[in-house]
């Protein structure tokens, strides 16, 4: 059988490797065996944080949905358990983007809710 040499399949990959952690530091950046470990790292943190963006934008719309409803006379718990007796079946990302770009909208809304 033929002999295969690796050189061409190790340069290649190495540059692979390399082009990933562009714009790192020290020897994360040159260095394979750091840079191997820099993007295993990487590649853990972006993967936990885009759950946990999940998280905080959800709390960041309950934190404009209550600053708005309390503008209206309600609380945030009170105004989501009133959406829900009156069927009315709009999200938090919706709510948040009418209390922060539409408030008129948003107290016609709790108006609604009121009577």
């Amino acid at each position: 059988m033929a002999r295969v040499k690796r050189g061409t399949t190790k340069n290649k990959r190495r540059k692979n490797i390399l082009a990933q952690t562009k714009g790192y530091r020290f020897g994360r950046k040159s260095k394979e065996r750091v840079a191997k470990e820099a993007i295993r790292h990487a590649g853990a943190h972006a993967f936990r944080h885009r759950r946990a963006k999940k998280r905080e934008f959800r709390s960041l719309w309950a934190i404009r949905i209550n600053a708005s409803a309390r503008e209206n006379g309600f609380s945030y718990s009170k105004f989501i358990n009133a959406l829900k007796k009156k069927s009315i079946a709009l999200d938090r990302k919706s709510l948040a983007a009418l209390a922060k770009d539409h408030p008129e909208t948003f107290a016609r809304l709790a108006q609604e809710l009121k009577s």
